[in-house]
């Protein structure tokens, strides 16, 4: 699944697979890292993966992302590519359709967000997007509702090869616990942050341990770009940390079904976005 920021590949791959898999804001640039969702539909396992939306990158981690993405559709069987409705003329949903064209790749078009647009407008767009000549089929879907996604996922499960699953039938993603439970903060930080914040930080899970009662503790860093950035994010007497963390322990509850021990710290480390480990961590090519 490729397509601009924002465009709704999370939200769409966590209602495919009926789990939060994928961390889902407002903000643009939320995924940074691939995740894949895996789906059983009759005979056929589908595996979707999520990719970073494709932008034109200024920085390091930006130029990491969107290769990744572009690597996901380059040894996809099939390449979907969402389309916002609602802003269906985007630079770079042009950059990306260009770039199909230019690679020669026959994708699935997704126009994604029906909900937020008015019907007659609808078949005009998807003719228009049509007639690009690089789509086998148009979809008009909703990952927030659902609409249309059941029509998507069976024309997805006649087109895929024949070949053994590639992964256990109980399997959902190949995310782990926790590399999934920094992303529900980061969540969180996006969502409660405003404005160029969130971008500049990072949450790493420094440690995990299985309690005798069957809860959990979880332990994680914070790590942002400067000093000035630790205040903001603390909040004053500690009141934005506490309610970041409160939240994210509430969603890692609601998803790990148990009780959540959940302690944040705060570090500055001005080089983490130039840092190997934390791109080989995310599946990202430190040198994209």
């Amino acid at each position: 699944m490729i397509g601009a920021p924002n465009a709704g590949k999370s939200t769409l791959l966590n209602r495919l697979i009926g789990a939060k898999i994928a961390i889902v804001t407002p903000k643009v640039q939320t995924t940074r890292a691939r995740a894949i969702g895996i789906l059983i539909h009759g005979p056929a396992q589908l595996v979707f993966v999520d990719t970073p939306g494709i932008f034109e990158p200024s920085r390091r981690l930006e130029r990491a992302m969107v290769s990744a993405a572009w690597r996901g559709a380059e040894t996809a069987d099939i390449v979907l590519l969402l389309v916002d409705a609602a802003r269906p003329a985007d630079a770079d949903t042009a950059r990306i359709m260009e770039g199909l064209r230019n690679a020669r790749h026959e994708a699935v078009l997704a126009l994604n967000k029906i909900d937020l647009v008015k019907r007659p407008e609808l078949l005009p767009l998807a003719d228009r997007l049509r007639k690009e000549g690089i789509f086998s089929r148009v979809f008009m879907i909703s990952g927030a509702t659902g609409d249309g996604v059941s029509e998507l996922v069976d024309y997805l499960a006649e087109r895929i090869p024949e070949g053994p699953w590639l992964y256990p039938e109980d399997q959902l993603s190949d995310v782990s616990e926790r590399l999934l439970a920094a992303e529900v903060t980061r969540e969180q930080l996006f969502l409660q942050l405003q404005q160029e914040l969130p971008y500049a930080l990072t949450v790493e899970t420094e440690s995990w341990k299985e309690l005798e009662d069957g809860s959990v503790r979880i332990d994680q860093i914070i790590y942002v770009l400067r000093e000035s950035q630790k205040p903001i994010l603390l909040g004053k007497g500690g009141r934005r940390i506490r309610s970041v963390g409160s939240a994210a322990r509430k969603e890692l509850e609601r998803m790990l079904e148990r009780r959540v021990h959940l302690f944040l710290f705060v570090k500055v480390r001005p080089d983490w976005i130039d840092r190997v480990a934390h791109y080989r961590a995310m599946g990202l090519e430190y040198k994209a």
